[in-house]
């Protein structure tokens, strides 16, 4: 009798010990996955300030342009 309940009380502490680290792994695995997903996240909105960034850069050289454009024929219709 003091055997089977000594194996049984083995045998607990045994699947407490497994299910402790198996809810720890699992926590860690869910952590990484959330880190994971952050860091893509972070990647993903650099691309589109990267995008934005070149998209405001395109547009001031066309107005830079549009204003010399009109800077010239301003110029060339004044009388001599």
């Amino acid at each position: 009798m003091r055997k089977s309940i000594s194996l049984f009380t083995m045998f607990i502490a045994m699947v407490l010990t497994l299910s402790i680290t198996s809810c720890r792994e699992t926590k860690e695995d869910k952590a990484e996955e959330a880190i994971e997903e952050v860091k893509d996240g972070v990647e993903d909105a650099a691309d589109d300030v990267e995008d934005a960034a070149e998209d405001v850069g395109d547009d001031i050289e066309d107005a830079a342009e549009d204003v010399e454009d009109e800077v010239e024929d301003a110029t060339d219709d004044s009388p001599q």
